[in-house]
């Protein structure tokens, strides 16, 4: 199984990257794993709710541009929030059922375009709380190196 992370802007955070390049490493013991980031858009200071409303669709056209077929996930605080092993079980799914390439979609500080949710597979919450989406990033490479561990049988910290 392929797994695909599209996120738009770059991780700037030496901290956040070194993470990111952590988990990454990790994971390339168990899957082939691409991280795509993809440029976001500057944010006038008194930008109006329809500016931001064109800002977020183009960056969601970025992220379109570089999904495959597949199972497509949104990280979205509407989405459903999930347990690790309830998200592992998405995996083995995904996995087991040829799926090929499971994506996920981080928008930028303005999130994902409402069409790009949408078109999700599964909307996925990591809380109702807001996180900068370089965390939420760390956090996801995370999760799915734990998933990747329960799906073996394998030990991890709790």
């Amino acid at each position: 199984m392929q797994i695909q992370v599209l996120s738009v802007g770059k991780v700037k955070e030496p901290f956040f990257r070194q993470a990111c390049a952590e988990y990454e490493k990790r994971l390339s013991r168990y899957t082939k794993l691409t991280c795509i980031e993809v440029a976001d858009e500057s944010i006038p200071e008194k930008a109006s709710p329809a500016e931001c409303q064109r800002l977020i669709q183009k960056e969601g056209e970025r992220l379109r541009t570089h999904c495959k077929s597949g199972l497509t996930v949104a990280l979205c605080i509407q989405g459903e929030a999930m347990d690790s092993l309830s998200f592992a079980a998405l995996l083995r799914r995904a996995e087991q059922s040829g799926t090929g390439c499971v994506q996920f979609l981080i928008g930028g500080s303005l999130g994902l375009d409402a069409s790009v949710v949408q078109q999700a597979d599964v909307k996925l919450s990591f809380s109702p709380m807001t996180f900068p989406h370089n965390l939420a990033k760390v956090m996801l490479l995370e999760q799915i190196y734990r998933a990747m561990k329960i799906n073996r049988g394998e030990t991890y910290h709790k």
